[in-house]
Parts: structure tokens; C-alpha cells; sequence
């Protein structure tokens, strides 16, 4: 990170990009004495005649209050999938630049790799579900713009060690994207309070576990003005929809609800772990920093299979590195849990 150079990093089409500017844009206030006469709209009031704010200005102040960073570092999305599709297209040249994943890790990286023509480079974690930082810096190139760190992680479920993640940062010259879907869940510190340490730092956020909001589709970007301005470039104008902005405001401001749902769902994992103890074809149980717990058994396809058949859906992670014959169970409630109990004792 000595030689941090953010406009290398950023693609040429980019740089020069003059983005798309509606007259939502060009004021500052709330909007609500304005005469609206400029984007050719229904004029009759029904709630969602007009144009969602295309900076989400409201939900921003929030979020920028809540996490202690200011509103200019933080880019909303329509999901956390658009956020990292937009750092694709901003920062990756297709078909000569290279990213760094570290699997077992969240597809969509790969998938949006593949989409944008970019090379996937695979460092896989240590057997402890670590990142290899003396492996990642060896596969890194003058083409490698990017590092993608889930952390916690997901299928894996740990938070990552913080000074292996520090290292990455002080020492790849790229991004370094930390993906915290799952950080409310963890007892570590969120990076977002580091973003004034690295310029290099990118932090992902969702309201769509903690928050409960999976469908209004709403993922949230912290990284510095500078990141966030190019972003802005080219994000779609309107990529936040009214609907989403108003669920997504009272939602936020209900933090001591949220609180307390995290709760439940933090002590109804330990109770679902220690009923999963008891199974004789569970053979580990791994760490978890996420509301899912990561499950090694005997036959994963055929105990999948069986809670299929019993009108249970869980996740089948056999087929990535490091998690032969695994299961990933969402923590469901009290009552979900139960039913998820009795039937893994009733099909060992």
C-alpha cells in the first residue's frame, strides 16, 4: 500500500466516463417544497409517482450517523451484488486484469469475474479456514486490481484473523474488498472503522441477514470519497427504488429491534450446535461468526437428499474446496430449529 496509486487502478474508459445527471442531482435539500417539472412524470400523487432520490440522501445520513463515517463514503446499491458488480466495471480492464478470491468463499465473485471478462485467480484458505497471505502476494501481478476477503466467512462461517487482513491491506498496491454480510453477527470490530487507515480499503455491507430486509434488496458500500465518487460515475441513476429506500429507513432506525433479533439468532445457534453435537453422523462442527453453522457428516448428498425429501432446505457446500461433505444450516427460529432437530435424529 506504500505506492497506492487509486487512478491506476481505474479503468481509462472510467476516468474520462462524463456520467448521467438528472436535475434530482443538482440540489441539496430534502426535496419536499420543490415542484417537480423536469423528469416527465406522472404528476398525480400515489406514493411512487416520482423518481426515487438518486443519492438516497435520507438513508445515507442515517447509515453515515450509525457508523460514524461521513455520507460521502458510502454508495448504496440495489443489493450488495450491484456494489460488487460496480467495482468490476470501474476498476477491472476486461481480458487483462486479474482478481484474487479466496475460496471456499461466496460465488458471486467468480460469477462476476466471468461476467465482466475478467481473470479469477483461486488462493485457497489454510485447512483452518484462514487467508494465505504469503500465497495471495505471490499470485499477485502489475494486473491484479483487486482482492475479494468475506469475512465473516461464507460457506466457512469464521471471521477471519484481523492482522492477516491488516497485512493484505499495508501490503497489495490494489483494492482490498472486505465483504461483512454477516458482520453483525461476529464480536470483531467492523473494517468500516478503519477506511481513514487504507485508502485501498473497500467495505461491503447488506440489510439482508442481520436487518431482515433479504427482499427489499438493499447493500451498502464504505470506502473513501475518492472510491466512492467513482462509483457514483457509473452506478445507475435511480438503482435504489422508493419502496426499497422507505423500508430500508425504518428498518435502520429500529436498531435496538435488530439488536435484539441478532440476539435470539446468536443464542439459538449455540442451542442448535449443541443439539447437533449429539448426532452420530456429525463429525465437526465448525466455528461460526454468522447466524449458519458449517456441518462435516458422514454423507452430505445423501443426508441433503433426506432433509429434501423432509421439506427441509439446507445448503450442500460438498462442492467447494475444502468442505467435503459439509452442510451449511441457516439458523432459523426456535420452532424451525426444533423441527431441523428432530428430523436429522430421526433420518441418523
Amino acid at each position: 500500500m506504500k505506492n497506492f496509486d487509486l487512478k491506476k487502478l481505474v479503468r481509462e474508459t472510467v476516468k474520462d466516463l462524463k456520467p448521467y445527471s438528472s436535475a434530482r442531482d443538482e440540489y441539496v435539500s430534502d426535496g419536499s417544497e420543490m415542484i417537480f417539472l423536469d423528469a416527465n412524470e406522472n404528476p398525480f400523487e400515489n406514493g411512487v409517482n416520482r423518481y426515487p432520490d438518486p443519492q438516497q440522501r435520507s438513508l445515507k445520513t442515517l447509515l453515515a450517523n450509525q457508523r460514524q463515517v461521513a455520507e460521502e463514503n458510502i454508495l448504496l446499491g440495489n443489493g450488495s451484488d450491484e456494489v460488487l458488480d460496480l467495482i468490476f466495471r470501474a476498476f477491472c480492464e476486461p481480458n487483462q486484469d486479474n482478481i484474487i478470491t479466496l475460496p471456499p468463499t461466496y460465488g458471486m465473485y467468480k460469477v462476476l469475474s466471468s461476467i465482466n471478462a475478467v481473470e479469477n485467480r483461486e488462493v485457497l484458505l489454510t485447512t483452518d479456514f484462514e487467508p494465505d497471505v504469503l500465497a495471495i502476494l505471490n499470485t499477485v501481478d502489475e494486473k491484479s486490481k483487486a482482492i475479494f476477503v468475506c469475512s465473516p466467512n461464507n460457506p466457512t462461517a469464521n471471521a477471519f484473523s484481523q492482522e492477516l487482513i491488516q497485512q493484505l491491506l499495508e501490503s497489495f498496491n490494489g483494492l482490498v474488498i472486505i465483504d461483512e454480510a454477516y458482520i453483525d453477527f461476529s464480536e470483531n470490530e467492523s473494517w468500516v472503522s478503519r477506511l481513514g487507515d487504507y485508502p485501498n480499503l473497500i467495505v461491503t455491507q447488506t440489510l439482508s441477514k442481520a436487518y431482515g430486509m433479504a427482499g427489499i434488496r438493499l447493500g451498502v458500500c464504505y470506502a473513501s470519497k475518492e472510491i466512492i465518487s467513482i462509483l457514483n460515475k457509473i452506478k445507475p441513476p435511480y438503482n435504489v427504488n422508493q419502496l426499497t429506500q422507505d423500508r430500508a429507513l425504518d428498518r435502520v432506525v429500529a436498531s435496538k429491534l435488530v439488536k435484539t433479533e441478532v440476539e435470539r439468532i446468536l443464542k439459538e445457534r449455540d442451542l442448535l450446535v449443541e443439539a447437533l453435537k449429539g448426532l452420530s453422523f456429525v463429525s465437526t462442527i465448525y466455528p461460526s461468526d454468522a447466524n449458519f453453522v458449517l456441518v462435516k457428516v458422514d454423507n452430505a448428498n445423501q443426508r441433503y437428499q433426506e432433509l429434501l425429501e423432509a421439506n427441509v432446505v439446507v445448503r450442500n457446500r460438498s462442492n467447494q474446496p475444502l468442505c467435503e461433505n459439509t452442510l451449511r444450516f441457516t439458523v432459523g427460529t426456535s420452532e424451525e430449529n426444533k423441527k431441523l432437530i428432530a428430523i436429522l435424529k430421526e433420518i441418523g
